[in-house]
C-alpha cells in the first residue's frame, strides 16, 4: 500500500515573518548593544566634541598625547580617555582623564574625571587639605604644622536642582579640577576615612570665558 505525501503551500509572507522573528533581539537574546569593546569606545568618545579623532593607546608610540583604553567589566566596559599637553614627546607635562562606564545596553556614565585643568576650560579647580596637623597653633605658624593635602577625596558637583552633573577625585597633591559649562553649581565633599566630618557644601558660579573658579576644600582632622 503506497503512502501519499500531501504538500501544503505556505504563503511567502508567513515564511518571511517567521524568519524575521527568529532573528529578532527577543528571539536571539542579542539585542543589547554595544557588542564589542570598539562600540563601547565609540559611545564614550561621542560624549564630548574634544574627543573627536582620539585613537586607542599605542604602547610603542612615544609622545602620544591623547588616547583611550577599554577594559571589560562585569556588566560592560570601562573606557579611560586621556588628553595630555605640554612637551608630550617627553611624556606630557599636564594631563586630564575621564573614565566612562559603558553598559551592554549602550548606557554611558561618567565615573570619574580628574587631572590638570584643561587649557581655556571653564569649571572648578582647587586643593583638598586637612588640618590642623598639630595640637597647638603657634604665632608665627610652624611650617611643619601646615595643613596637609588629601588624596582620594571624592567631590560631587550638583546643579541648581540638586542633580549630580559631575564628580572628581583629588590627586596625590590634593589638587582637583572638573570642567563645567557656565552656570550655578554646588560642590559637595564626601566623607574621607580618618577625617572628622565633611566640609559644608560650597556654592560656585562658573562664568563664560573666565578661568576656572578656585575653590579650596578643607577637612577637619579633629586634632586639638
Amino acid at each position: 500500500m503506497r503512502s501519499s505525501i500531501h504538500r501544503v503551500a505556505v504563503p511567502a509572507a508567513l515564511i518571511l515573518a517567521l524568519a524575521l522573528a527568529a532573528c529578532s533581539p527577543a528571539a536571539s537574546g542579542s539585542g543589547t548593544p554595544p557588542a564589542t569593546a570598539l562600540d563601547a569606545a565609540r559611545l564614550a568618545l561621542s560624549q564630548q566634541p574634544r574627543f573627536t579623532g582620539i585613537g586607542p593607546i599605542d604602547e610603542n608610540l612615544i609622545g602620544q598625547a591623547a588616547w583611550y583604553r577599554v577594559t571589560e567589566s562585569g556588566d560592560g566596559w570601562q573606557v579611560l580617555i586621556r588628553v595630555g599637553w605640554g612637551d608630550c614627546p617627553a611624556g606630557c607635562i599636564s594631563e586630564h582623564t575621564w573614565t566612562y562606564a559603558v553598559g551592554r545596553d549602550s548606557s554611558v556614565e561618567l565615573v570619574i574625571e580628574q587631572g590638570d585643568a584643561m587649557p581655556d576650560a571653564t569649571g572648578v579647580r582647587g586643593v583638598v587639605t586637612a588640618g590642623p596637623t598639630c595640637p597647638v597653633v603657634t604665632d608665627p605658624p610652624d611650617p611643619a604644622c601646615a595643613d596637609q593635602p588629601v588624596a582620594g577625596a571624592v567631590l560631587i558637583v550638583t546643579d541648581g536642582a540638586g542633580a549630580e552633573v559631575a564628580r572628581t577625585t583629588s590627586q596625590a597633591d590634593g589638587t582637583f579640577s572638573v570642567e563645567l559649562a557656565p552656570g550655578a553649581y554646588r560642590l559637595v565633599a564626601q566623607p574621607v576615612e580618618g577625617l572628622m566630618g565633611t566640609p559644608s557644601p560650597i556654592d560656585v558660579q562658573v562664568e563664560d570665558g573666565q578661568p576656572m573658579s578656585e575653590v579650596p576644600v578643607s577637612f577637619d582632622t579633629g586634632i586639638r
